[in-house]
């Protein structure tokens, strides 16, 4: 299966793994899962690193460059992604998890997340 993970999980993954649910654990420890991050989370890193947001003090290519070690595969940001957000509805105002959703719909991944307000979307979205 394809497995996206949202912002928050990735930077947990890579630098507070503690902070992972058993569930996000069982997800991320399954070897038949194929793993991937979104160059929207690195942005969104880099963008709010530079708001000096606590929760964002990673390096945005550290981090880049951990995932794709740890055997990420890394997601680019293409024009369907964007129509695809046009047509999601306006549940949650966060351009970057909103761009999440949108790529996990178009390339028929499934996007985990601990963010409530993705969770009211419907389609390929599970709760860690």
């Amino acid at each position: 299966m394809k497995i996206l993970l949202d912002t928050h999980l990735l930077l947990w993954a890579a630098i507070e793994p503690e902070k992972l649910s058993s569930r996000a654990m069982a997800y991320l420890g399954n070897e038949a899962n194929h793993l991937i991050f979104s160059a929207a989370s690195i942005w969104e890193v880099a963008v709010k690193r530079g708001l000096d947001r606590p929760d964002f003090r990673v390096e945005p290519a550290l981090l880049r460059s951990g995932l794709l070690d740890a055997g990420y595969e890394e997601m680019g940001i293409l024009s369907r992604h964007a129509v695809e957000v046009a047509a999601l509805p306006p549940l949650h105002k966060d351009p970057f998890d909103r761009m999440l959703l949108a790529q996990a719909n178009c390339e028929g991944c499934l996007l985990l997340t601990a963010d409530q307000q993705l969770l009211a979307y419907p389609g390929p979205v599970a709760a860690v």
